[in-house]
């Protein structure tokens, strides 16, 4: 049974789970539990803090099951 990628997004970044890649090492909850949850749903909640600190715990996860992608800003007229 192939389960879909999950995405997530804050005014900054999209957030995307693969969970055919995760080997569940928790990482992500244990170190950023505001953000990634393993008991509540949604289990990702990016408003809880700023996304560089997001962005910094995904590039820490080990499977790469996590991965970013920054939002265009819109320039000041």
């Amino acid at each position: 049974m192939k389960v879909n990628a999950k995405e997530f997004s804050n005014k900054d970044i999209t957030v995307t789970y693969n969970p055919q890649k995760c080997t569940l090492s928790g990482i992500c909850a244990k170190e950023l539990s505001e953000v990634f949850s393993d008991s509540i749903i949604p289990w990702v909640n990016l408003d809880n803090t700023e996304s560089s600190k997001i962005i910094e715990q995904i590039e820490r996860c080990p499977s790469g099951a996590l991965q970013y992608l920054k939002k265009k800003q819109e320039a000041l007229v």
